[in-house]
């Protein structure tokens, strides 16, 4: 129970905190609401409703124009994937050739940064006609931020699912939006990091912090010093090769990984290895793992 009512919290703060600025408070209004009844986290800067709606089925077909690499095909790869257990279809794997026939157009203007910043540009437009829908961005991360936008407007009736008519401009309000997991005091399996980085993804969040040290635990391979991982662990820590693996996962989303080693506090698990190093004798902190 606590731990639905920490997540609905999260969840909460996490929409407040991404709110645009308003121009105007009768704009502002109309914005929100409309967001709402979208179900669109987080609210976009500027959103305009316009009238009629693009069907999606099985013939849904995405193309490229302008800038494509692998990052972002595979965040269009992402996206049907998710779109097809969401509408029980089968889309066709390749991307399209004829822009007319499409049915999402991803014009992209360059990689963007090799490394993520935040000082990167991820805003984005879609323009979603009964026709047509069609994300324009300066970068892959924007476009991926699109692309989530795009699965959030999927909706479903009688006849079968469609994309509302609609023209969206975003970008996000601040440029720092992360989420600290502390492995440090808990250590969490490479499936729970990665689950949860997919879901950041969802959200637009964009740092992930990542809490590797503690009193209980030190939780990263060091070669220099592998008495830090192998007696203060419990044998619970991540390899370099699986540290590099999280950060590239988390690059392919668009999300920067800041980590963190505690020290001079919150590091008698250090000690485990070197007590010479601690203020007191005997205080190794193995009684807290």
């Amino acid at each position: 129970m606590k731990a639905a009512k920490y997540t609905a919290l999260v969840m909460i703060l996490t929409c407040a905190f991404n709110l645009p600025c308003p121009v105007s408070a009768h704009g502002f209004a109309d914005e929100m609401m409309a967001a709402g009844q979208l179900n669109l986290m987080p609210v976009p800067a500027s959103l305009q409703m316009q009238t009629g709606r693009l069907p999606i089925t099985s013939g849904f077909s995405v193309l490229v124009k302008n800038y494509a690499d692998d990052r972002l095909r595979g965040g269009i790869a992402r996206m049907l994937r998710r779109l097809a257990g969401r509408t029980v279809l089968t889309f066709p794997a390749e991307l399209a050739t004829d822009e007319s026939a499409a049915t999402l157009v991803v014009q992209c203007d360059r990689a963007g940064e090799a490394v993520p910043s935040l000082g990167e540009n991820e805003s984005y437009s879609l323009d979603v006609t009964d026709k047509q829908a069609r994300l324009s961005a300066p970068t892959v991360v924007g476009a991926l931020r699109g692309l989530e936008t795009f699965l959030q407007l999927v909706q479903g009736d009688r006849i079968g699912f469609y994309l509302p008519g609609i023209k969206i401009q975003d970008q996000p309000r601040f440029p720092w939006r992360g989420l600290l997991i502390d492995v440090g005091r808990h250590y969490e399996p490479m499936e729970v990091l990665k689950r949860n980085l997919d879901a950041m993804a969802a959200v637009k969040l964009n740092v992930f912090h990542w809490h590797l040290t503690e009193d209980q635990g030190f939780r990263v391979e060091s070669k220099k010093l592998p008495k830090l991982h192998t007696l203060g662990s419990d044998g619970l820590f991540y390899t370099q090769d699986q540290v590099r693996e999280i950060i590239a996962y988390a690059r392919e989303r668009g999300i920067r990984v800041m980590p963190e080693f505690d020290i001079p506090g919150h590091s008698t698990s250090w000690l485990v290895a070197y007590p010479e190093m601690g203020s007191a004798p005997g205080r190794t902190g193995r009684g807290n793992l």
